[in-house]
């Protein structure tokens, strides 16, 4: 038995089913079994714009299947995990705006008829990576070999051009009332602090993302921001060091929110600016460890040690939407 996706009691149904994670560079796919064994891959440059979106989309899923010898009517589903507004109910999307969609399609089904009427599910990539996450790490493996039906309590947190979470409670995946659970890149942090995109100010996500990194540290070799400023933080560089350490505690700040609203049992970090690996897991349990100091109840729930980074080089949110497109109900 697989995880399973909101609202959703039933077994894993199916043998095959195909998992994609659309960026605004790539479309990465994975095919997966009937106990989520990942059987291949495709990586795939992304065409801009909903018909490129779908055309790419389509042709990823077919190369899949073609590699694996099977026709594209032997899938259970295609998950499809992909930033923006997103109603998983009827797979319109709308302000995707990294994949150059600003209008509102109905990928889903499009791309179920592109596809000759398998099963589509669409879904925001945060939540496709944290219930791939939940699945991989409860595996133990990062292979995505693990069958435990509910996984740990859960929250991605995605340190890319934005910040915000997926989240997995009680083993499945927790939208929200309007989809916008784990939004958290929006409270603020600062008062009257930085503006912020949204219109309010001093938001969380101007301190702890990608784009505050890259904001606070101009690359000057043209390498990413984060891995310049953590090399030079650990050379010494007295700004590198301010900064890394005022980063690591914003980020600290928004692992603390996501354990007090909903006591995850596992914070892991993604998204571009996890690609630093160790020296930023350290940076941020340090900054966790002087937070919590002065207040037994903070350091009760042992903050530091409930962090961790999301696995290397796995399609993390494509095997999840995989997993969820297996899981979601069929249509009618």
């Amino acid at each position: 038995m697989s995880p399973r996706s909101d609202g959703d009691r039933r077994p894993y149904r199916g043998h095959l089913s195909v998992g994609l994670d659309v960026g605004g560079t790539k479309i990465l796919g994975v095919l997966l079994d009937a106990e989520a064994r990942v059987l291949g891959s495709v990586r795939l440059p992304t065409v801009t714009g909903a018909a490129g979106v779908i055309d790419t989309a389509a042709r990823a899923v077919e190369q899949l299947v073609h590699a694996a010898g099977v026709r594209v009517s032997a899938l259970a589903a295609v998950g499809v995990g992909i930033p923006g507004v997103v109603d998983p109910r009827t797979g319109r999307i709308e302000h995707a705006v990294n994949v150059g969609i600003h209008e509102s399609v109905a990928l889903g089904p499009h791309l179920a008829e592109r596809l000759g009427g398998v099963l589509v599910h669409v879904d925001n990539d945060l939540n496709a990576a944290a219930l791939g996450a939940a699945h991989l790490l409860d595996s133990g493996t990062g292979a995505g070999t693990g069958t435990n039906p509910r996984p740990a309590d859960l929250a991605f947190l995605s340190l890319g051009t934005g910040l915000a979470a997926g989240l997995v409670l009680d083993g499945a995946v927790r939208r929200g009332a309007n989809g916008t659970a784990g939004e958290i890149g929006h409270i603020p942090l600062v008062a009257d602090g930085l503006p912020c995109a949204c219109g309010q100010r001093g938001c969380l996500e101007r301190y702890a993302s990608g784009s505050a990194l890259d904001a606070a540290w101009p690359s000057r070799t043209g390498r990413p921001a984060p891995a310049e400023l953590f090399e030079a933080a650990a050379a010494g560089d007295p700004d590198a060091v301010r900064i890394r350490d005022e980063f690591a505690s914003a980020v600290a700040s928004a692992v603390r929110l996501l354990v007090l609203t909903c006591d995850v049992a596992r914070v892991v970090i993604g998204g571009g600016v996890s690609a630093v690996g160790t020296p930023l897991l350290e940076a941020v349990r340090a900054a966790l460890v002087d937070q919590t100091t002065g207040s037994d109840f903070l350091r009760s729930m042992d903050l530091a040690h409930r962090i961790e980074l999301a696995p290397v080089g796995v399609p993390v949110a494509a095997i999840g939407a995989a997993l969820l497109g297996a899981a979601a109900p069929a249509r009618r």
